[in-house]
């Protein structure tokens, strides 16, 4: 098999992702937005909103501040060019994926089977005519309107659902009803599936779920450049033994090349379309759910990188922080910063900052100018840096206050 060099396929891989090169100047157009969503092929979905809900902040990430409209409308008008459903985890993806999702996602934890088998059914027939009938509903709504029991059991279902809720998820996971878009409040607005989808077939379609896989595996190996299969099979969550067999038989198709990365032994898939940089230019703060890192693993393999978010660690125990952003500079993971946006007094809050051990002399200048373009993003006004890690008084001496 060919073999690439770590700074080989680290290019390809920020290439893929569209982060190998500087920002264009000029503000995203609406098709910008699009195309940029396009290309991650999953934007994965989290409710911590400490500074920005996560699933804006892959596109910030790559194309600089850019209008949250334009990026809302593409899953919540008609017709849709991105859907949420269950990939990653709970994600925006294209559309036409949808069928092949619902061919391999499993979320038994959500199901419904536990209810009392009465219950479950008369509650499916009445969420179904509500939703049926009318316009887009959130779960409190359709709570509201049903009535019945509000209690939430004292453990089992999930996180503490209301029967009603719980049916809803189980719906949606069986990809019965699809969420027309979010409310203020962050609540799916559940409908019809069929009226979510912008064509209507794909409600109904059911795949070979082998070739639904190798659509998939195919998606994600283009969305990351090069990677090995259990990253492929991460991307959208898919079985690695099933997933590593469709691989093989791309390659064998000549949709995908097999290669070495570093002259391992362990074979890695190469999008032969993807893009070969003599060099990375890029700069950009990543999600901690960003599609480039949500892999930690392939992180630390090809960047040499280890990275833990920190809101599931006790406080206790974190090393950099509760909300850690990583931030990339060039062809490198340079320095962790613990952001929090702090709306009521309009400042961005840096609660600590640490560096590498062999992070660029520019990386408290580069990573400055990152900070303050994402609170104009924000509408903050301020950067103010904690005096929090080895990075503080560097940053703070470019970016602004030291707390």
């Amino acid at each position: 098999m060919p073999n690439l060099t770590l700074a080989q396929a680290r290019r390809i891989a920020l290439a893929a992702q569209g982060l190998h090169r500087p920002r264009r100047e000029a503000a995203p157009s609406a098709r910008a937005v699009a195309s940029a969503a396009r290309r991650l092929q999953v934007i994965q979905i989290d409710s911590v909103n400490v500074l920005a809900r996560s699933h804006y902040l892959p596109l910030f990430s790559r194309l600089g501040p850019y209008d949250r409209a334009r990026f809302d409308a593409l899953s919540s008008r008609s017709p849709r060019r991105l859907v949420e459903y269950w990939a990653h985890e709970a994600s925006l993806v294209p559309p036409e994926l949808f069928p092949h999702l619902r061919a391999w996602q499993r979320r038994t934890w959500m199901g419904a089977d536990r209810m009392p088998p009465a219950l479950r059914e008369s509650l499916e027939t009445a969420i179904l005519e509500l939703l049926g009938a009318g316009t887009p509903l959130s779960a409190s709504t359709v709570q509201r309107l049903l009535g019945g029991d509000t209690g939430r059991p004292a453990d089992g279902w999930g996180w503490r659902w209301t029967a009603t809720k719980r049916v809803l998820e189980d719906l949606f996971a069986r990809g019965e009803i699809g969420s027309a878009g979010r409310s203020d409040q962050f609540e799916r607005l559940y409908a019809p599936i069929e009226r979510i989808l912008p064509d209507p077939a794909l409600a109904v379609v059911a795949p070979d779920r082998t070739q639904s896989l190798s659509v998939l595996a195919g998606r994600a190996a283009g969305a990351l450049g090069v990677a090995s299969a259990r990253s492929v099979a991460d991307y959208f969550r898919t079985p690695v033994r099933q997933t590593r067999a469709v691989l093989d038989a791309l390659v064998d198709a000549g949709a995908l090349e097999a290669v070495t990365v570093d002259a391992g032994t362990e074979p890695w898939y190469l999008d032969p379309t993807a893009v070969h940089p003599r060099r990375a230019r890029g700069r950009a703060l990543l999600s901690p759910f960003d599609s480039v890192v949500f892999e930690r693993d392939r992180l630390h393999r090809l960047f040499g990188f280890h990275y833990r978010i920190g809101i599931y660690t006790p406080a206790e125990q974190r090393t950099h922080g509760y909300y850690v952003l990583p931030f990339l500079l060039r062809d490198s993971f340079v320095a962790r910063v613990d952001l929090k946006a702090d709306r009521a007094a309009g400042r961005l809050l840096v609660r600590a900052a640490h560096a590498q051990s062999d992070a660029p002399a520019d990386t408290a200048a580069e990573l400055a100018d990152e900070l303050r373009l994402l609170a104009q993003w924000l509408g903050l006004d301020d950067v103010v840096v904690e005096d929090r890690g080895d990075l503080a008084p560097a940053l703070s001496a470019q970016a602004g206050t030291l707390l």
